[in-house]
């Protein structure tokens, strides 16, 4: 079992929060797939072809008590669901801990969950554990990236073989929400959390080894508004909401860069794209008034602007973003009903959308 113990328990009995979020994915025969968390628990609808623009009936997703739910893919398209668990335990204690499961191809059920424990004993840390965030690097390794109980980053790992590590410590304190997790080309991963102080950022020496100390940035974003893509060979860009409710830009080695926008709560959803010949980054959040945002801007050239176009779309969360078979951008919300739609980039010059559809 890796981790110090297989649950952390605690007599106060918090009101466990509902798991909420919507994630594509695309399997190794092109067909997306939206995974979407509701009071019902977590629910699949898959494309019925590569390309759409049809989708199947929805299924069930057997899930234990999840607060929260990170989805991310390895290179033979796996699909690796990680999530925290709460649930009650004899004397009205509430157990948490961390649990992976694994959809091996589109469509198919997936494998049992496993649980993978906490980095704590003690049930008043083990209680306050943040949320996993998830990538897979290069090298084939699934990193699972959380908040610990005191405030601190800690990191898990299993190798490419199945075999789990044990939780290890990022050095640095403070941390609030959310960290923002990419996997670069260099076969190395980088985390960045927001602290009271600013944000810290972490970076893998060499692939599959030792991490380096932690850097503090001289920059305050909003806890939970951060995301990271990898915008040029073994250089991520990161993104989040600043103090005064706009989105900034930054990489490790350069400073803050405004992109305009009104995000809401959540962080942004990033993907990287071709649009009219220019390598282009586009960005999707839950804006201010509740409805989905999407900017696009040239990558690495945040300072020629960022454009920003309101959906009108309601919805409860961060969009997710892919691309399809066609390498067409697709956006999907859970709209204020709990319903997924989803819209797919027509064939015209620029980014724009067809009409959403609800699955």
């Amino acid at each position: 079992m890796p981790g110090q113990d297989a649950r952390a328990t605690s007599k106060v009995v918090p009101e466990a929060e509902a798991l909420r979020g919507i994630w594509l994915t695309r399997g190794k025969d092109g067909r997306l797939t939206a995974f979407v968390a509701g009071d019902g628990g977590l629910r699949r609808w898959t494309e019925d072809r590569p390309g759409g623009p049809g989708w199947g009936t929805p299924d069930d997703v057997p899930t234990p008590r999840l607060t929260h739910l990170s989805v991310t893919q390895n290179a033979d398209a796996y699909v690796h669901l990680v999530g925290r668990r709460e649930q009650k335990v004899a004397g009205g204690d509430v157990a948490v801990d961390i649990v992976h499961a694994i959809q091996y191809q589109t469509g198919r059920p997936t494998s049992a969950w496993n649980p993978l424990g906490t980095p704590h004993k003690e049930a008043h840390r083990g209680g306050a554990l943040g949320a996993p965030v998830t990538v897979v690097s290069r090298p084939g390794e699934l990193h699972i990236a959380v908040r610990d109980g005191d405030g601190g980053m800690r990191l898990l790992r299993e190798k490419p073989g199945g075999k789990w590590g044990v939780w290890g410590v990022l050095h640095g304190k403070h941390v609030k929400g959310e960290p923002a997790v990419v996997a670069l080309s260099s076969g190395c991963v980088t985390v960045l959390a927001a602290t009271d102080e600013g944000a810290l950022h972490w970076e893998q020496a060499e692939p599959s080894g030792r991490w380096g100390g932690s850097e503090r940035l001289g920059i305050t974003l909003r806890p939970g508004s951060l995301a990271a893509l990898e915008t040029a060979p073994g250089r991520a860009t990161y993104y989040g909401t600043d103090p005064a409710g706009g989105v900034v830009a930054f990489r490790a080695d350069a400073g803050p860069m405004p992109l305009g926008g009104a995000p809401g709560d959540g962080a942004q959803a990033v993907i990287r794209t071709v649009l009219d010949g220019f390598d282009c980054t586009v960005l999707a959040h839950r804006g201010a008034n509740g409805c989905a945002v999407v900017g696009v801007g040239v990558t690495e050239k945040e300072g020629d602007g960022v454009w920003w176009s309101d959906t009108g779309v309601p919805c409860l969360t961060t969009p997710a973003l892919m691309h399809d078979a066609r390498g067409r951008v697709v956006m999907a919300v859970a709209g204020a009903d709990g319903a997924p739609r989803v819209a797919r980039q027509t064939d015209g010059p620029g980014l724009s959308f067809e009409q959403w559809r609800e699955l």
